[in-house]
């Protein structure tokens, strides 16, 4: 069998991922699916850690633009996240691999506690480390939980799961004119605004030399093209 060509990776997903075209809630069907794709990314031998968000069930920037207390909402939408790597884990089991689910918040009844030596020795032991809760504290979106968890476990890339093929000058889902980048500076990136990360996840890659592979999910065998060294989606690296 084939072998990637990365020995570690962080692999972000939006909540979404979990969802589908329902927006809202968890998709089993779409669930299984990504498991089964992460089964099979470990299977070429690399060590694979993922970051899940929650906005399927609970978006804390929308419920503070709502009224509800910023550092409450985003505590809300920590929570939401647990309940999705939760059901990641089941499907992963379900489907013949391994996973092991920690959380940045403490809840011992439910999850183990995140720490860097935890994440490390469940990698090296072959599981899939689903990384939950964020960073557990408010005001850093998943985005930039994943770009600490990636610095912290020394990934190799940090790889971006989107709805489209990689990083556009515009909404590629609202204008149709819009192109893509193959490769793009973490200046320029930062610079003209792309927002396919936040600022701060993107600063925290660059100030740590960490490649960043925006691509698409929903396309299926994406993931393991890009763990065998397949040119996918969008590279986010230094000046090029």
């Amino acid at each position: 069998m084939a072998e990637s060509t990365f020995k570690r990776v962080l692999l972000k997903l939006s909540g979404e991922a979990l969802s589908g075209v329902q927006e809202q809630g968890l998709n089993r069907d779409l669930t299984d699916q990504l498991a089964l794709a992460l089964n099979e990314a470990g299977q070429l031998g690399v060590e694979l850690a993922v970051v899940v968000g929650g906005g399927n069930i609970f978006r804390g920037f929308s419920a503070s633009s709502q009224g509800v207390e910023r550092e409450l909402a985003d505590y809300m939408g920590m929570l939401a996240t647990v309940i999705n790597g939760l059901a990641l884990e089941d499907a992963i089991r379900r489907k013949g691999g391994q996973a092991r689910v920690l959380s940045a918040i403490p809840m011992v009844e439910v999850v183990e506690t995140y720490s860097i030596r935890r994440a490390r020795n469940h990698l090296h032991k072959g599981r899939i480390v689903i990384l939950v809760g964020g960073t557990g504290k408010p005001y850093f979106s998943t985005d930039t939980a994943a770009a600490l968890r990636a610095v912290e476990l020394d990934a190799d890339a940090l790889l971006k799961a989107t709805k489209v093929d990689g990083v556009y000058d515009a909404d590629p889902l609202h204008r149709p004119d819009a192109k893509r980048f193959p490769r793009v500076s973490y200046m320029e990136m930062i610079k003209r605004r792309l927002r396919v990360m936040d600022t701060t996840a993107v600063v925290l890659c660059m100030e740590n030399e960490v490649p960043i592979i925006v691509f698409n999910m929903t396309e299926r065998g994406n993931l393991k093209r890009i763990l065998l060294g397949e040119e996918v989606g969008t590279l986010v690296k230094e000046e090029l």
